[in-house]
């Protein structure tokens, strides 16, 4: 089975800084592209950035492009957001997804992790 899980949430104020992570275990052949969603209560869950395989493309949300960056480090199956400038409005659960294929035969599935909560508060 495949296991996707965040850490680097908390408590920050407006303008600081925070490092998401989130490290992919299990049976792994090929992990695809990954991302970061975020989820505000009351609000849909939306699409923060995404990597691609190699990292050679991302992609952002227009509200944090410019203080958002995301990487992605193969060797460890670990994907990381960097959170910069932080605002009020950035405050969500943030949950990482990852497309995995276990076997050769197949093209991958989506799998998330549980989420961590982000606050931006003063």
């Amino acid at each position: 089975q495949v296991q996707l899980v965040e850490s680097g949430g908390g408590l920050v104020q407006p303008g600081g800084s925070l490092r998401l992570s989130c490290v992919a275990s299990g049976f792994i052949l090929t992990t695809y592209s990954m991302s970061w969603y975020r989820q505000a209560p009351g609000k849909e869950r939306e699409l923060v950035a995404v990597v691609t395989s190699a990292g050679e493309n991302t992609n952002y949300v227009d509200s944090v492009k410019g203080r958002f960056t995301i990487s992605r480090d193969n060797a460890k199956n670990t994907v990381y957001l960097q959170m910069n400038s932080l605002k009020p409005e950035d405050t969500a659960v943030y949950y990482c997804k990852a497309k995995i294929a276990q076997y050769a035969w197949e093209r991958g599935r989506d799998y998330w992790g549980q989420g961590t909560q982000v606050t931006v508060s003063s």
